[in-house]
């Protein structure tokens, strides 16, 4: 293998890189189990509202009982965002509201309808952090590939956490470290490198899912403004669905360039690569011209496990 051409290593032609049938069946089992996962929350603090709730004689009495308010504005359909720009008086109106539109005229049953919309506005939110979730899946994944590379060669490592935005020394044997980790820093051969996911770039003003620099992670907060420190950006596109996979990429392929065109107006060239889950044949094609020519330093189908752990052994070498 040319040591300019390092996806080589895992892909052989376009067609390495197409998502086959099995993987997309795969996909969606998987997004569906994490769509259960966040749901979970939700389906607990519905149980705990109709619970409370069953204590009301008239849907009027709800207001009475201590410590479901916040519920009842959920289920007046007034999200936890909205709720923040309100006044005191907009969120009693709009708990009146649903009181006598919706749960004085379900009779017996308005605790029923009072959870059935509360669940309607929690679905809502569901929904939505649904749309970002294959972005989510693809960072898992390269976490937790990036720390399998780092531990099977003796490297330790420190990971940001997202909670507390706070630096922790990896152990390796983490297992729910994917989820919350945002960031990754290592040291080898007297080389310092730091990896900061969904980061904008001051010089581009855009938002970028991966970034490796060349520094500690001491130095992350001054570094990232030098163009000369990035040694690598990628976009990592999750999605699974076969029916927007050639959008994604259309996407993915003005993001890399407005970065190429960035770094070089600045007199840089770091590595681009390209990590994504649904990948067509016309993006495959196209993808892997990229490749041979040098406009993409690497890329790998997420949903192949040895082609993401090829290139996070790219990533970790460079």
């Amino acid at each position: 293998m040319p040591p300019d051409k390092p996806h080589r290593q895992h892909l052989t032609n376009s067609e390495s890189l197409v998502t086959t049938y099995e993987e997309t069946r795969a996909g969606f089992v998987a997004l569906a189990l994490e769509r259960n996962r966040r749901a979970t929350p939700f389906i607990e603090e519905a149980r705990s509202l109709k619970a409370a709730a069953s204590q009301a004689t008239t849907p009027a009495s709800l207001v009475d009982i201590v410590g479901i308010k916040a519920a009842l504005l959920t289920a007046s359909g007034v999200s936890d965002k909205a709720a923040g720009h309100m006044e005191e008086q907009d969120k009693e109106e709009a708990i009146q509201g649903l009181i006598e539109k919706f749960l004085e005229p379900a009779g017996p049953s308005f605790v029923e309808e009072l959870v059935f919309r509360f669940l309607l506005t929690r679905g809502d939110a569901l929904g939505g952090s649904m749309r970002n979730v294959g972005g989510a899946i693809a960072q898992r994944k390269l976490t937790r590939a990036i720390i399998a590379t780092l531990s099977v060669a003796g490297i330790s490592y420190k990971w940001l956490s997202s909670m507390n935005d706070t630096w922790i020394q990896g152990r390796g044997d983490e297992p729910d470290i994917e989820f919350d980790a945002k960031g990754l820093s290592w040291s080898n051969d007297s080389r310092n490198r730091t990896v900061r996911y969904n980061l904008t770039v001051p010089f581009l003003r855009k938002n970028v899912d991966l970034c490796l620099f060349n520094c500690s992670y001491q130095e992350l907060s001054v570094s990232y403004r030098n163009p000369a420190l990035y040694i690598a950006l990628g976009e990592l596109k999750g999605g699974i669905d076969p029916a927007g996979a050639d959008d994604h990429w259309k996407t993915t392929r003005t993001s890399l360039s407005r970065i190429r065109l960035a770094f070089a107006s600045n007199r840089s060239s770091p590595h681009l690569f390209f990590v994504g889950a649904a990948i067509e044949n016309s993006m495959a094609e196209e993808i892997w011209l990229q490749l041979e020519d040098g406009t993409l330093s690497n890329a790998a189908n997420l949903t192949d496990a040895d082609q993401v752990a090829s290139l996070c052994r790219w990533l970790c070498n460079l």
